[in-house]
């Protein structure tokens, strides 16, 4: 099902190596970032490229991209690990932390890695005049800096979830959020529609919500009409949360969503 890219834009490495380089690692350290640890199968491939995850979009909401393989189970684990050190969530009375301008080392590597595998796909694309509506990132907001400097780490226990909204227009066009843990159904609807609903104008038809399935190290992207005109939603409660006829076995789910804030003069 899922196909995936390897890299060959010789800019696109350089700029990586420069970015790493401002951050004050060596560029060992970087490829193992990147690319992983060499091994014995790595040296014997034919051409001796990486693998770059797939990307899924959605074609009924304009804007809205997922990436189910964007975390190995190795890296969740590692970033899972990078967030407890925080100790953010040592009281379990405390569910979310928020960050805003310099953010932890992990997130300013995580958001590295967002616009790493959104620079490959877009290069893959470039060669086709027809596809470049596809492109995942609009130029501007793929290369602002800082691409994100507002960060929220929500923790959700089984039955937990958050109601339908969009997000606070504080924050620029192009939002990144990452699932860990456990898989989940995002719904979204049309803001008309989901006004209309609420209002108790009209009853909740299947069809007014897209469900997204989110699985553990998945990556979501939000843009354009997907960021300003659908409301997103994960409802937990039972008979919300299915998928493919079944209902989802729910634990403990950890979101991380990655924003930018509005430049104020």
């Amino acid at each position: 099902m899922n196909n995936w890219h390897k890299p060959r834009a010789k800019s696109f490495f350089l700029y990586f190596v420069q970015l790493n380089e401002m951050n004050g690692e060596s560029e060992e350290t970087f490829l193992k970032h990147v690319f992983g640890e060499s091994s014995d199968s790595d040296a014997d491939d034919d051409d001796g490229s990486s693998q770059y995850p797939a990307w899924q979009r959605i074609k009924e909401i304009k804007g809205l991209c997922l990436c189910r393989d964007f975390l190995s189970p190795q890296q969740q684990a590692s970033l899972l690990s990078a967030i407890h050190k925080e100790g953010w969530f040592t009281d379990a009375s405390h569910n979310q932390a928020m960050r805003f301008g310099d953010l932890p080392t992990w997130a300013t590597k995580l958001s590295s890695s967002i616009r790493e595998v959104v620079l490959q796909d877009d290069h893959d694309l470039a060669a086709n005049e027809e596809a470049k509506e596809a492109c995942l990132l609009p130029s501007d907001l793929l290369w602002r800096e800082p691409l994100f400097d507002q960060l929220i780490v929500n923790v959700y226990q089984p039955g937990e979830g958050i109601c339908a909204h969009v997000d606070l227009m504080r924050f620029e066009d192009g939002i990144a959020i990452v699932s860990l843990e456990s898989s989940c159904v995002m719904h979204f609807t049309r803001v008309e529609e989901a006004c209309a609903i609420e209002k108790g104008e009209i009853k909740d038809p299947p069809a007014a919500k897209i469900p997204i399935y989110l699985t553990p190290g998945s990556l979501v992207l939000m843009s354009g009409e997907a960021r300003y005109l659908w409301k997103h939603e994960i409802n937990r409660k039972p008979g919300f949360q299915m998928w493919e006829g079944k209902e989802l076995n729910q634990e403990r789910r950890i979101s991380i969503t990655l924003r930018k804030l509005c430049h104020v003069d």
